[in-house]
C-alpha cells in the first residue's frame, strides 16, 4: 500500500507521471488499488483503508467557458452553485466538459483530482479549496485514475506540490446546507 506500485504494467501514462512527479518532489503517499470510484459512496470503502475522507474534486466553468475551476471539498459536503458563485464572484457555473477536464487537467470524469495540476502548465485552471480540507492531516485524492487512491500529507500538497504546479489555492468556505 506504500507508495508507486511495484508493476505498473497496463497503468496509464497520466497515472505514472502523477508517481514521478510525487518522487520527485519527495512527497510521501501510501496507495490503494480498488474498482472504479465512480460516487462518494465508493469512496467510504477506500476511506476505511487509507483511514483518511477522500476530497470530493469538481471540474467547474463559468457560463462563457472561459474560466476553469478545481474545486476541493469534503465528500461529506452537498455542493450548492450558488454558494461557490458569491464567493469567487463567477456566476453560472457548471460542470466543465469532459474534452475540457482532458485538454486542462489531463483525465476524464470521475477521476478529477489536484494532482490533475501538473498537466496544467498554463495555469488555466484556478484551483479552489474548501478551508475544511486544510484542517485535515492528510488529502485523500486520485492519482488521475478513479482505479486508485492516494493519501498524502495535507502540507506536502500546500508546501510542496502545490508550488511545483505554480498554482495558488483559493480558499473557500463551503456550508453545503
Amino acid at each position: 500500500m506504500d507508495g508507486r506500485p511495484a508493476d505498473e504494467t497496463g497503468r496509464l501514462e497520466r497515472e505514472i507521471k502523477v508517481y514521478d512527479t510525487l518522487d520527485a518532489l519527495g512527497i510521501a503517499f501510501q496507495r490503494t488499488d480498488h474498482e472504479p470510484a465512480l460516487t462518494m459512496e465508493d469512496c467510504l470503502r477506500i476511506d476505511a483503508v487509507l483511514g483518511i475522507t477522500i476530497c470530493k474534486n469538481l471540474f467547474l466553468c463559468n457560463r462563457q467557458q472561459t474560466a476553469f475551476y478545481l474545486l476541493m471539498m469534503p465528500g461529506s459536503k452537498v455542493f450548492k452553485t450558488r454558494e461557490l458563485s458569491a464567493q469567487i464572484h463567477s456566476a453560472r457555473l457548471s460542470f466543465g466538459s469532459p474534452e475540457q477536464m482532458e485538454r486542462l487537467l489531463g483525465t476524464s470524469p470521475g477521476s478529477a483530482s489536484i494532482m490533475g495540476l501538473i498537466f496544467d502548465p498554463e495555469k488555466k485552471v484556478t484551483l479552489l479549496i474548501d478551508e475544511d480540507v486544510t484542517r485535515e492531516p492528510y488529502i485523500g485524492c486520485h492519482p488521475c485514475i478513479n482505479t486508485s487512491s492516494l493519501k498524502i500529507r495535507t502540507s506536502d500538497i500546500l508546501e510542496r506540490f502545490l508550488p511545483y504546479t505554480g498554482h495558488v489555492p483559493q480558499m473557500v468556505h463551503l456550508v453545503g446546507e
